[in-house]
């Protein structure tokens, strides 16, 4: 069944639900004509919405790679990124298209921005991640792309477009950066980043491999007008690790460099950070990766595998970092070949949903991603926070191993927020979603008490018919809060969600079937209380 017709089924079956005052269970059937449907706790199956309202997601395919920059010109914040589509072209795919925000969670878009090249050929048939920069001096908006083509000379290679109006883009065909020409590899040059430094440069960043061979590095190239390069040399990466999507910058008294682990283990594949006081000391940093982590507890990452590409752009006050969380395969399907739940563990999908936070700084440099601040001023409408079904649950607090409390269905995009407060260095509780009173299996990101005092968001598959913990979909170490309190916001949009912990932990996910079932928190052994819970709608 195609997409559109099962999109085209479940919009049917929902508006005969709808009319019937009725609704259909995930087995099929159909209950009592007369039935109160909102009050039921069996679990539903529903399809994502086309449009995404916060976690922007084009009307026809996925958003790969962003690209942020914010224009002052226009005054607002500009995210290209990689359009990618369910049947790419064989050599020709990957048309940067933008969006455009205010404050990183409502999006317009700007449609197409710069094409892929006209025939199979040409160096930039495809297209690949870059950065969008605008220069005051002369007026114009520079693109600085990778051009991908395995039939071309050059793999890949560095290309630019300039635009006076950020509407009308020319190609300067005429000019590009090929990696053999300075000692690198043709096969991987790529995803170019500009930034500024003290000396009054500009500076280039460009994820390569040495021509010889050998683990990859980044080549660094400086200009003083964004038109003329000269090669300013090489530094490391981390050991034999592939680091894309490189972003630059300087907040307060530090410089970062975020980048995405391309590596495909468990434990790696996310979006981290390097820090240093200087340029220079950052690139420094990397000759021992492991005597330099940013002393954050995690060793720089930011995010779950939920979360890749992410890139950073500031508005002089705040600085947001974008990302894509991917689709999911695998896993459970169901009778109208619908996704549900998060995936069995495959790696993830290349390109979904785009992502924003806000980037947090500490007083020692180190940081931690939050939501954006209008984030919380989209989702106002309170909905009831009923409880539906419940086992060792007593005014607020969850006792013994198997407690939980089921609350009512959420709508399609929805903010949730509670605390709660754990009994000892030891208690373990999970917050889980697609669950009904009738699940044999149900999806829940579980609070791991790795030790006593650090903790970790695993995705667990639970139920009588669950895999239990789902590999590959954890998130990273952190520390235990002295006082033991967790104050937690979920938002979702679809099938997207992002929680934030106390402004310290930020977990992506990709969960198919959260809108319009139950949820609920759960405990396992000991004791915790539950205070404060919230479920707000747009």
């Amino acid at each position: 069944m195609t997409y559109n017709k099962k999109y085209m089924y479940a919009m049917a079956c929902a508006l005969l639900c709808a009319t019937m005052t009725t609704a259909c269970s995930d087995d099929g059937t159909t209950g009592d004509p007369a039935k109160d449907w909102s009050s039921t706790t069996e679990r539903f199956v529903p399809t994502d919405e086309t449009g995404f309202s916060t976690y922007y997601t084009p009307a026809i395919g996925r958003v790969g790679d962003p690209m942020p920059f914010y224009d002052t010109k226009a005054g607002s914040f500009r995210v290209l990124y990689l359009q990618e589509y369910t049947n790419n072209q064989a050599y020709r795919y990957h048309p940067i298209w933008a969006v455009e925000t205010s404050d990183g969670c409502n999006y317009e878009s700007l449609g197409e921005v710069l094409p892929v090249g006209s025939n199979d050929y040409q160096q930039d048939a495809a297209l690949g991640t870059g950065c969008c920069y605008y220069n005051e001096q002369d007026g114009l908006y520079y693109i600085y792309y990778t051009g991908h083509n395995p039939n071309s000379k050059y793999t890949e290679a560095v290309m630019r477009a300039t635009s006076s109006d950020f509407k009308t883009w020319t190609k300067d065909m005429l000019w590009q950066l090929n990696g053999p020409d300075f000692g690198y590899s043709s096969v991987d040059f790529r995803d170019p980043q500009i930034f500024q430094t003290e000396d009054g440069l500009y500076h280039m960043v460009i994820a390569t491999r040495p021509e010889w061979g050998g683990d990859p590095k980044f080549g660094e190239f400086t200009s003083s007008d964004l038109k003329n390069w000269q090669h300013a040399g090489m530094f490391n990466m981390i050991w034999d690790r592939m680091l894309e999507c490189p972003d630059i910058f300087k907040m307060g008294n530090y410089w970062y460099l975020v980048y995405s682990e391309s590596y495909k283990t468990s434990w790696s594949r996310k979006v981290k950070y390097m820090m240093a006081p200087t340029f220079e000391a950052l690139k420094e940093c990397f000759n021992d990766p492991g005597a330099n982590w940013p002393q954050d507890g995690h060793e720089g990452v930011l995010d779950s595998r939920a979360f890749y590409a992410g890139k950073t752009a500031s508005n002089g006050t705040d600085r947001y970092i974008w990302g894509w969380c991917p689709f999911r395969s695998g896993g459970d399907i169901d009778e109208m070949n619908v996704s549900v739940g998060g995936g069995d563990g495959n790696e993830p999908n290349w390109s979904g949903a785009l992502v924003c936070h806000k980037i947090i700084q500490h007083a020692d440099g180190t940081l931690t991603l939050g939501a954006v601040p209008a984030m919380a001023a989209k989702y106002t409408q309170q909905q009831s926070a009923d409880v539906k079904a419940s086992q060792g649950y007593s005014n607020g607090s969850l006792s013994g191993d198997g407690a939980y409390v089921l609350y009512n269905r959420l709508g399609t995009s929805n903010h949730i927020s509670f605390t709660v407060q754990t009994s000892n260095n030891w208690d373990k509780f999970g917050i889980s979603f697609v669950r009904g009173s009738d699940s044999d299996k149900y999806y829940t990101m579980v609070v791991n008490p790795e030790d006593e005092n650090h903790r970790k968001i695993n995705f667990e598959q639970e139920g009588s018919a669950g895999q239990g913990f789902v590999d590959g979909i954890d998130g990273y170490w952190f520390e235990r809060p002295t006082d033991n309190t967790y104050k937690i916001d979920i938002y979702t949009d679809n099938s997207v969600l992002v929680m934030y912990i106390n402004d310290n932990v930020c977990y992506t996910q990709r969960i198919y079937g959260i809108q319009k079932n139950c949820w609920s928190i759960n405990n396992y052994g000991g004791s915790i209380t539950i205070s404060d819970v919230k479920v707000c709608q747009q």
